[in-house]
């Protein structure tokens, strides 16, 4: 399957697609989308949230990732209130959400998990009830077989073909439009495939590239790959892209900064690769979507492959 569709490079808006075309769940998407979690930052501020999502469809995204657990449905509800205002129809923009996960703002952390049949079919009918939608294109369940972030433990340890039979009949009752998988392991994965997969979203970056047979794997099922923490993380004990001496030189030769080398790097690693860089800000925007422009010639290429991949595993308990 040729990943880029050279005959769908505009947007609904007419905008030339952020990053070229690619294909998510049967569509055609922008390969460098926006990942809205820091929209969060932007809660006093409503008009700034709705105006930084103009901007990103003026420039030619067309593909937002959100979920219900962030900001506890505020970044839900801007995206509803953008989608109406900016793109002017559901049809124009593909929202995709994500489940296994809920707000825990009294806890430890913002977060815990909640991994339980009842508990996914709860979070889509709030996706859709916050995102103002009757059917989400696409929603990943995040599992907690692999990456940093918290492990599931007691009655949150529920086996994959519970929670695969809930979102295929989420998926029949025409309440999702796919299934896509986060934070999943290689068996896990190919456990999964019978259902129908269309996306997995994992922790994966030119310093963390432990997951590239399952990479290999996705790109031969037509499975998008959309990498979270794609410059690495912040997290204590884990590697930065930008830290990269191989990527500062690249930076510094192309007239860029490290980060739009490390974004500019996994567009070319991989036809399946779909970015979904966040921010709160319409300049660091402006500098993610530049990150299509960026051409990174065979001895770039070659001196960033060379980085070796070193992941760290931090676990949140």
């Amino acid at each position: 399957m040729a990943y880029l569709d050279r005959s769908a490079e505009v947007t609904a808006s007419g905008a030339p697609r952020a990053g070229g075309a690619g294909r998510l769940a049967g569509r055609t998407v922008s390969r460098i989308g926006f990942g809205a979690m820091q929209l969060e930052r932007l809660r006093n501020d409503r008009k700034a949230a709705v105006a930084l999502l103009r901007r990103c469809v003026e420039l030619g995204i067309d593909h937002f990732d959100t979920a219900q657990f962030y900001g506890h449905g505020f970044v839900n509800e801007v995206i509803r209130e953008a989608i109406r205002e900016v793109a002017g129809a559901e049809d124009d923009v593909m929202v995709v959400s994500k489940v296994g996960a809920e707000p825990d703002p009294d806890g430890p952390l913002p977060l815990r998990l909640a991994q339980r049949p009842e508990q996914l079919r709860a979070a889509v009918e709030d996706n859709l009830a916050t995102l103002g939608m009757g059917r989400i294109p696409l929603v990943n369940l995040r599992r907690t077989d692999t990456g940093p972030g918290l492990r599931a433990e007691g009655g949150q340890v529920v086996d994959l073909d519970d929670q695969l039979a809930v979102m295929t009949a989420l998926r029949d009752e025409g309440k999702i439009g796919a299934i896509g998988l986060s934070s999943v392991s290689l068996d896990v994965l190919r456990r999964a495939l019978p259902a129908g997969i269309a996306c997995v979203q994992n922790a994966y970056s030119l310093v963390a590239r432990e997951d590239e047979e399952m990479l290999r794997l996705c790109a031969g099922e037509d499975i998008a790959w959309v990498p979270y923490f794609p410059l690495g993380s912040a997290f204590a004990g884990m590697p930065k892209v930008t830290d990269e001496p191989a990527v500062i030189a690249a930076a510094r030769d192309l007239g860029v900064t490290p980060a739009q080398v490390g974004l500019a790097w996994l567009l070319h690693h991989a036809p399946n690769v779909l970015l979904i860089p966040g921010t709160a800000g319409p300049a660091h925007l402006e500098a993610n979507v530049q990150v299509g422009a960026v051409t990174l010639d065979e001895a770039t290429l070659s001196a960033l492959d060379a980085v070796p991949s070193r992941p760290g595993d931090v676990t949140l308990d």
